[in-house]
């Protein structure tokens, strides 16, 4: 086997970023993942530059590598009973139109499911398929404000703050995430009871169930999270500081980093003061504790704490920018960016998909698609489509 998902063909029938982001992934894992696009215009997202790499925005680059594109219109009569036919032939299905669009357009997923029994059919909308928001709209920074993280992130209103969304698409990223998982699970099942099945992955109810600790601090301790800037609610001392020549995150875990963290700093009688002996009393006394790290901390560069508290294992690090990222020492030892070569012979950077398996490597063998790059070769492959059959497709603008 040289993938895992080689056996798996996905007809990616969504756009902007939940959904391709889901078939990203299960295209780096080797699945044909075949984009269904609209012709002429394609995904959102090919528009949203710049900036650009020769005609595709970087936008659409990050999340539509290992997928192969077929463009069809699918408000046209063939153009439906060609994604029809392309989905008896699939195993699983991706989508993140409105509630009810496939159902308008004659593409009902419980149709598509009775024709091929094996099918699973997952979608991506932003409040569900049920319920008294199901018919609404949404976008990534929507959810993140009505469903509970701009309220947790940013600094407190007494430093000046206000509620601030994640700087990249974090909601959106989070549900393609969810229905990844989800399709996997619902295709193991199929190997169990022979049937796939219909998922439901709202943007929103994601959002929710991801906040976490935040979550069951509320409903354990009754108290609603607010902003708090770098800082953790559950932890002690965790969150950015300042150096004398920049800033540092430290992210201290429990009593004994606590201890090597207070000898660090020069200052080990921290740890045997009852106010900061144990994480619950350092959470009661935060403001002293985190005053008196500062006051210490201004006293060296950056560097010199990072060595510093390396030395002594206490968990600490650079607040670097997305170009040190993806540029230092680290990220050419990890390969955390590759490149491959598109139809149009331009190299496309990408930044590696962080999975690492010994058996069944991830794929990095198709740079993102041009619009309708594949329309023919897939026709043919998964269809047996003869030439003077796509010639006819194209003719009537159903391709």
């Amino acid at each position: 086997m040289s993938a895992a998902l080689q056996n798996i063909r996905v007809l990616d029938m969504s756009r902007v970023l939940a959904g391709p982001w889901a078939g990203q992934l299960l295209g780096d894992y080797g699945a044909d993942v075949v984009k269904i696009e609209r012709p002429g215009q394609g995904d959102d997202t090919r528009h949203w530059g710049p900036p650009w790499l020769g005609s595709e925005s970087a936008y659409f680059l990050s999340t539509n590598r290992n997928k192969r594109s077929v463009t069809v219109d699918i408000s046209t009569h063939r153009g439906q009973q060609l994604v029809r036919e392309l989905a008896s032939k699939a195993d699983v299905l991706l989508e993140n139109f409105r509630t009810g669009t496939l159902q308008r357009h004659k593409l009902d997923p419980t149709e598509l499911r009775r024709d091929n029994p094996g099918l699973v059919v997952c979608s991506i909308s932003a409040f569900g398929q049920s319920g008294s928001r199901a018919s609404q709209p949404g976008y990534d920074a929507m959810i993140q404000a009505s469903g509970g993280l701009m309220s947790i992130t940013g600094p407190p209103d007494d430093e000046g703050g206000g509620p601030q969304k994640v700087g990249v698409a974090i909601a959106d990223i989070m549900a393609g995430m969810y229905a990844t998982t989800a399709v996997l699970a619902a295709l193991n099942a199929r190997t169990i009871t022979g049937k796939g099945q219909y998922i439901d992955v709202p943007l929103y109810d994601s959002q929710v169930a991801w906040l976490a600790n935040q979550n069951m601090n509320f409903l354990v301790g009754g108290t609603v999270p607010g902003r708090m800037g770098t800082a953790h609610p559950n932890l002690v001392p965790y969150q950015a500081f300042a150096t004398r020549d920049g800033n540092l995150m430290l992210a201290v875990g429990n009593d004994r980093q606590f201890r090597e963290c207070a000898a660090t700093v020069g200052k080990p009688e921290l740890s045997d003061d009852p106010r900061y002996a144990d994480n619950a009393s350092r959470i009661e006394n935060r403001s002293s504790l985190i005053e008196c790290l500062q006051t210490q901390l201004r006293e060296k560069t950056t560097s010199e704490w990072l060595a510093a508290f390396a030395e002594r294992g206490v968990p600490a690090g650079p607040i670097n920018d997305i170009g040190e990222v993806l540029s230092n020492a680290h990220a050419r030892e990890r390969k955390l960016v590759r490149r491959i070569e598109n139809a149009a012979g331009e190299s496309v950077p990408m930044v590696s998909n962080p999975v690492d398996f010994d058996a069944t490597p991830v794929c990095y063998e198709r740079a993102p698609p041009l619009l309708g790059e594949h329309t023919d070769e897939v026709l043919r492959e998964w269809l047996g489509y003869s030439a003077d059959m796509i010639a006819v497709l194209r003719n009537e603008d159903a391709i």
